[in-house]
């Protein structure tokens, strides 16, 4: 029964993280968004973060953010939340689910602690922004 039930694989769906400038802090903060570079949109999807690890020998966790959408174009991006600089030298997380057609698909997408860095930046597709890339 278990050899019956099909995983879909997630394919050109990314998470990114972008340094954008920030009117509210007058600096640079980094933003996560998530990437739809398909031929599809992704539909009634939902994405929840939270971040844990170790800081200075205690472990850290932070509450979860759940954020809901009703669709992402092909070939676009949507603004997540920002990533707070605190949270950096953590494991950031986001579980991200959606459906293409009637076809649910979910996959999780880890930013490694310390990994959200200017040394690191690639240009992100679809956004044509210096970032962080992981998908």
């Amino acid at each position: 029964m278990k050899k019956d039930i099909i995983i879909p694989i997630v394919e050109n769906v990314y998470m990114a993280a972008v340094q954008e400038w920030n009117d509210d802090f007058m600096q640079k903060t980094w933003y996560a968004y998530l990437i739809n570079d398909s031929d599809f949109p992704l539909e009634n999807g939902l994405v929840v973060s939270s971040a844990s690890g170790t800081i200075d020998g205690e472990p850290r966790r932070t509450s979860m953010l759940r954020h809901a959408f009703l669709e992402v174009p092909p070939v676009s991006a949507l603004k997540i939340e920002l990533i707070e600089d605190s949270v950096l030298v953590l494991d950031n997380q986001f579980m991200v689910t959606f459906f293409i057609g009637n076809t649910l698909y979910d996959k999780t997408y880890v930013f490694k602690a310390n990994t959200i860095s200017e040394d690191i930046t690639e240009e992100v597709p679809v956004l044509f922004k210096e970032g962080v890339m992981i998908g």
